[in-house]
């Protein structure tokens, strides 16, 4: 399920046969002849490229680290018991990230500057902090604004995530938050060429991208609240008070696969197609918490193909259920009926919660009880209970439903509510386990890795850091928190 995107592909989106998709996606393009690169044939690829690695490696090993699933053999078994090292993850790194959708926004950027195609490069802007979020989250310090710069800088600098996520103006670093805001305004500026049907997330509605682009800043703000709850406080009231955000299911930014094989969500492929489907399962643990909360997403988020949810608890090692048939496994919720997903990166019950967590932790606007409940609501609409089915849930069950006590035990309420609404996104549930130490995790069985605690970070892999001499060495290992995680 790993794989290393060849560099003569650098620029080649890498998703096949994607149904209605496939006219922008199936296509080889030559990085030596940049002229015949348009803005369309970049787009739809480097999208799917963000919404892969979001979904692929990455996404078992923080979902099994968060205890939604639990791992039954390879790779996801390993990192169940917190063992990670230097020699995981340089697919990630390479293919899945620097040498994927981030040179690829990073030459659309460019093309749509050169055509006078704003709004391309403003899209470009927004998916690439996105997508750079997702390689400081995971490593912390990483090469920022020297990379993909090709030769003019072979071994680029290795940024602090402080200067990704705030900016060094002494150093020429811009901040994720300044990348956003530019690329909104790229939005509105006059563009000989716009996307339509190449954009998979919106199909080219700006109003759409420019709320998704607003609810990210959001987002960044929350990750380093506890550090800089100055600066997160601030951020915040600047979207509350341009009034643009994502405030509709219908506005997710989504990523939908196709549903032919070689086509599909990652998740899908790896727990029902691949020779690898039986690695994965849902966590003991897991259920037991959906299921002392009676929450009725359960059989939505996991399937039940026996009288009962098989499981297995993290860090099991003994006699696996059988048959495999009948384990619990991601549902069409996350994977979609065949495989399309969605990968949901940037949501609107997220944004609530954001907001329900900021006014009780920074004091920013809103009243924390409402955007809870905002939150719990648009999440149980996206799995498709209805109205009266979720006030039924919330009036059965008013310990779910009420937030109460110290302001740290209502923060870890939304928190666990967050954790919930985005089954099948590993790293929005690690980054807020490391960021707030909700939910409340027992160690897996058999934990090991170092001094049996859960990794706070990725290993940088090892070639990274032999090629280049920017890198710290020897590296943080697995223990050692990024710079947002305060304890």
């Amino acid at each position: 399920m790993k794989f290393i995107l060849p560099k003569s592909y650098l620029l080649v989106p890498f998703f096949l046969g994607m149904g209605a998709c496939s006219s922008y996606l199936d296509v080889n393009v030559s990085p030596n002849n940049p002229t015949s690169v348009t803005p369309a044939v970049l787009l739809a690829g480097a999208e799917g490229g963000s919404a892969f690695v979001n979904a692929n490696e990455l996404n078992r090993f923080s979902s099994v680290l968060v205890q939604q699933l639990a791992g039954a053999a390879n790779s996801p078994a390993t990192y169940d018991i917190y063992q990670t090292n230097s020699a995981d993850f340089g697919n990630q790194w390479n293919g899945e990230l620097y040498n994927g959708p981030l040179i690829n926004y990073q030459k659309l950027i460019e093309l749509g500057d050169a055509t006078n195609s704003k709004v391309y490069s403003g899209i470009a802007k927004i998916m690439k902090a996105y997508t750079f979020s997702i390689a400081t989250d995971v490593w912390g310090d990483v090469p920022y604004s020297q990379a993909l710069q090709g030769e003019a800088f072979t071994t680029p600098r290795v940024d602090k995530q402080e200067d990704i996520y705030k900016g060094n103006a002494t150093l020429g670093i811009q901040s994720l938050f300044d990348l956003v805001r530019e690329g909104i305004k790229d939005l509105d500026a006059t563009s000989t060429l716009k996307p339509a049907g190449d954009d998979i997330i919106y199909g080219g509605n700006l109003t759409k991208w420019k709320q998704a682009g607003n609810t990210l800043l959001l987002k960044f703000a929350m990750t380093i609240s506890r550090k800089e709850p100055a600066l997160a406080a601030s951020v915040i009231n600047e979207v509350l008070t341009g009034a643009n955000y994502i405030t509709s299911n219908a506005n997710d930014m989504n990523f939908n696969f196709g549903s032919s094989v070689g086509s599909q969500d990652p998740r899908y492929t790896y727990m029902f197609v691949s020779s690898f489907q039986n690695d994965m399962l849902l966590s003991t643990r897991y259920l037991n918490l959906l299921t002392s909360l009676n929450d009725p997403r359960l059989p939505i988020f996991f399937t039940k193909p026996g009288p009962s949810y098989v499981t297995i608890d993290n860090g099991f090692r003994g006699t696996l259920p059988a048959p495999t048939a009948n384990w619990s496994r991601y549902n069409k919720y996350v994977t979609g009926n065949s495989g399309e997903g969605p990968v949901r990166m940037v949501t609107n019950f997220q944004r609530a919660f954001i907001l329900a967590e900021a006014a009780l932790r920074l004091g920013t606007p809103g009243d924390p009880q409402a955007l809870y409940t905002e939150g719990i609501t648009a999440s149980m609409t996206l799995a498709g209970l209805t109205p009266a089915q979720i006030t039924a849930y919330l009036d059965a069950n008013p310990a779910v439903a009420k937030l109460t006590g110290t302001t740290e035990q209502k923060i870890a309420q939304i928190i666990t509510q967050k954790y919930i609404a985005f089954t099948g996104n590993g790293l929005e549930l690690w980054n807020d386990y490391r960021r707030t130490g909700y939910p409340t995790l027992q160690l897996s069985q058999n934990a090991a890795g170092i001094n049996g605690t859960i990794p706070v970070r990725a290993v940088y892999i090892s070639n990274e850091v032999q090629r280049n001499p920017n890198f710290q060495n020897p590296s943080p290992q697995s223990n050692i928190p990024v710079w947002w995680d305060v304890d």
